[in-house]
């Protein structure tokens, strides 16, 4: 976890920056997933806290033999024009180290209501006094639209930047890049 690469989205009059981050999201979701790679996290080093976008740049955390593997797959297909792709290069010593995870949040609770009618044979009266309608749970935290490889359908997929280590954490992320426990280099 010794490099990085940024990828700096490019202002476009007909996309919003938070629709070009979801799109770059998922396309390099599909990069991760097609070269079965667990060794390249990923941060966004331009969120601001209280905004629910991720800002304008998403940065690969790797080896510089794991960020070149990636880049030479051609996942950034349709996003070359809204991207600009920077260098590989070390990361800075004396950085701090935190943690970019998935946050998942049940926020449907009719979906929820349908989940416990099924697994349980309740009735749906019951269900809606087990789960009422002020029960969907909110997410403050910044997010991503993705749609499902299973369904088909789009979600939000929430993202948290953990809090400053001083020390990394090594492991793996899963195939959006993320970890709950593993750390990237956070500058």
């Amino acid at each position: 976890m010794n490099h990085y690469i940024d990828l700096k989205l490019l202002p476009d009059p007909e996309f919003a920056a938070t629709q070009l981050m979801s799109a770059l999201f998922a396309k390099l979701h599909r990069g991760l997933h097609d070269l079965r790679r667990d060794d390249v996290g990923i941060s966004f080093p331009a969120v601001k806290a209280g905004t629910l976008g991720l800002g304008d740049c998403l940065r690969l955390h790797g080896t510089a033999e794991a960020l070149d593997k990636l880049m030479t797959l051609n996942w950034l297909t349709g996003m070359r024009d809204h991207v600009q792709v920077g260098t590989l290069n070390a990361v800075p010593a004396g950085t701090k180290y935190r943690t970019v995870s998935r946050v998942q949040v049940d926020s449907n609770p009719e979906r929820a209501r349908r989940r416990l009618i099924k697994r349980h044979g309740i009735s749906e009266e019951e269900a809606r006094q087990r789960i009422p309608g002020s029960a969907a749970k909110r997410c403050s935290d910044p997010y991503v639209i993705v749609r499902s490889n299973s369904t088909g359908q789009p979600f939000h997929l929430f993202i948290r930047h953990g809090p400053l280590l001083d020390a990394p954490r090594p492991g793996t992320f899963n195939g959006y890049g993320l970890s709950s426990t593993t750390t990237i280099p956070w500058f």
